[in-house]
């Protein structure tokens, strides 16, 4: 039984998705045996020193150990926890970010604005143009220099796609305040911090298409930030990602022509 399932969480869509939820389901049975525990304490305490068996209070408090031995018992429980379960999990997750960047991810800039997202695709070549700040006229503007070459075929859409069965590098930052990029279905999120641009990455293991949530209070929209994120077979992702990075090449080839003239 998943006390997890039980309480709504959404299904997995990631391969590492597994393992969160295993730690989720057993911090959740920590707790219902905490919860039990200190519920029949109460009631054995309500019943065993009720007034009427003892009108008189009794002020020497605990004459045994028991509660110091039940409390160094849970300290050991939860270290078992972090080092047992959280460790290794965020070990597996550092240690495999080399690897990951060996296996053809695919690679989206992420940018966070009072209130919604804005991706930014590095285009057929892979490489990302130059960004610049002093080029950003709006909170969704990614502020990409196309003077750049290696910006020309960049694009820019409102959705998120990314493909099945091949890991997905994500650079969240953002243009104002600070937020956070919250994919409930693949168990991962990330601070988007002005300024910075972190890294997270999965590997989606099913297609979905579902919302993403800032996980971080950021104004009055807050609660209307939501994205939407397709994840699509990986030969229908290649298609559609270089069609769009064929439009923008062409888009700007005159542009680019007129400049050099």
């Amino acid at each position: 039984m998943s006390p997890s399932k039980f309480l709504g969480i959404p299904e997995v869509y990631s391969a590492h998705g597994g393992r969160v939820d295993h730690l989720i389901d057993v911090v959740h049975w920590f707790m219902i045996a905490l919860g039990v525990g200190w519920f029949l304490f109460f009631a054995y305490c309500l019943i065993r020193f009720r007034a009427s068996v003892h009108p008189k209070a009794s002020y020497h408090g605990v004459r045994n150990h028991i509660s110091s031995h039940l409390e160094i018992a849970v300290v050991i429980i939860e270290a078992v926890l972090l080092l047992g379960f959280a460790f290794p999990l965020w070990k597996e997750r550092t240690d495999t970010w080399k690897e990951v960047q060996r296996l053809d991810p695919a690679r989206v800039r992420v940018i966070g604005w009072q209130f919604g997202w804005t991706y930014h695709y590095p285009g057929k070549d892979g490489k990302f143009g130059r960004i610049n700040p002093q080029l950003i006229t709006s909170n969704s503007d990614p502020g990409i220099d196309f003077d750049d070459p290696n910006a020309q075929d960049d694009f820019i859409t409102p959705t998120l796609k990314i493909p099945k069965g091949r890991p997905a590098i994500l650079n969240i930052t953002s243009n104002d305040v600070i937020h956070n990029y919250s994919i409930v279905p693949m168990r991962i999120q990330q601070d988007a911090i002005p300024g910075k641009e972190i890294p997270m990455w999965f590997t989606p293991n099913k297609t979905i298409e579902t919302s993403v949530v800032c996980g971080q209070l950021c104004g009055e929209g807050h609660g209307n930030m939501v994205g939407q994120l397709e994840v699509m077979d990986d030969k229908a992702y290649r298609t559609w990602a270089d069609g769009e990075s064929d439009n923008a090449l062409k888009s700007r080839a005159p542009k680019a022509a007129t400049a050099s003239r």
